[in-house]
């Protein structure tokens, strides 16, 4: 199966007062065409900026990011926008509030300056049907929506250019639990319908359990561990990735917050630790841990990056 995206030894790093932010360090991973890959990690962890260097919105330090097998940096915007559209958390702040919700969806179209206005309006209504708009929404503002109604309007102003790949950065964390479940069946549906691939970054584990085939957990910049779905929520090795999933709270009555065993030290991507960069909130770490670098160990689908796991 040809990989829809391949992302090589990519990093990218802030200048920030005297000093340098590291977000995304050495990252590399393909997604096949029709999956979906769900990012995972703490805030900070360089999710949404190594979005963003896939979308080609960031330029890397180093390394290459490839869409169907033609390399990002050398397209120009109109041809990356063909290729590769994102899907952004915050419906409101995303869409032009004076702009009607017609001419938004119609905005990737009218961009590209190949068709003419019958053209546009026949793709535009054709794709705000396909996301459950009516024609009469398309003559609303963005004010004039609901939340979900507005990510739908950001789901089809995606993919009216009927794009390979779609960013989904946390598509559904701005929404009620309600609406967030409509959504994520309506990025599945037009997933199969489309033969789309999504690269997925979300906090919820449970949304990334749902919608995921593969998943990569993000730590200080750098890729700890990546398996398929299922088999990372039912065996995970890295002791971050199982930090995680031990943080999940629960309805049953009496729990309370789960202690996952991680201390009160917070990472800091401006102070990158020496050796493995999760040992001093590694529950079992040891002395060499501080000192060797781990190397990522792969596995039949993905890896782990850890020096305790054979």
């Amino acid at each position: 199966m040809t990989d829809a995206i391949e992302v090589r030894h990519v990093a990218k790093t802030f200048a920030v007062g005297k000093g340098r932010v590291v977000a995304v360090d050495d990252v590399s991973f393909s997604i096949p065409a029709g999956g979906v890959l769900g990012v995972v990690g703490e805030s900070g962890c360089g999710k949404s900026t190594l979005a963003r260097v896939i979308l080609g919105l960031l330029s890397p330090d180093s390394g290459e990011v490839e869409i169907e097998g033609q390399k990002i940096a050398a397209l120009d915007r109109k041809a990356r926008a063909r290729l590769i559209q994102p899907v952004f958390q915050d419906p409101f702040s995303s869409l032009n509030p004076l702009t009607r919700i017609r001419d938004i969806v119609a905005l990737p179209l009218v961009a590209q300056g190949t068709l003419g206005r019958t053209e546009i309006a026949r793709k535009v209504d054709e794709m705000l049907g396909r996301v459950g708009l009516s024609a009469e929404m398309g003559r609303r503002l963005p004010a004039e929506l609901s939340g979900g109604q507005r990510q739908r309007v950001a789901i089809a102003r995606a993919l009216v250019l009927r794009p390979r790949v779609v960013v989904c950065d946390e598509p559904t964390s701005a929404l009620d639990v309600s609406v967030q479940a409509q959504i994520l069946n309506l990025l599945a549906e037009l997933r199969r319908d489309l033969g789309l691939t999504y690269l997925f970054i979300s906090h919820n584990l449970a949304v990334v359990e749902h919608v995921a085939s593969e998943v990569a957990v993000m730590y200080l910049g750098r890729l700890v561990e990546q398996a398929p779905t299922e088999t990372l929520f039912a065996r995970p090795e890295h002791p971050y990735t199982k930090a995680l999933l031990a943080s999940v709270l629960t309805p049953e009555p009496g729990l309370g917050v789960p202690d996952v065993g991680l201390g009160d030290t917070l990472p800091d991507p401006a102070n990158i630790p020496s050796g493995c960069r999760f040992h001093p909130r590694c529950p079992v770490a040891e002395p060499r841990c501080s000192t060797e670098t781990p190397p990522f160990k792969p596995r039949a689908s993905g890896g782990v990056e850890c020096l305790l796991v054979p």
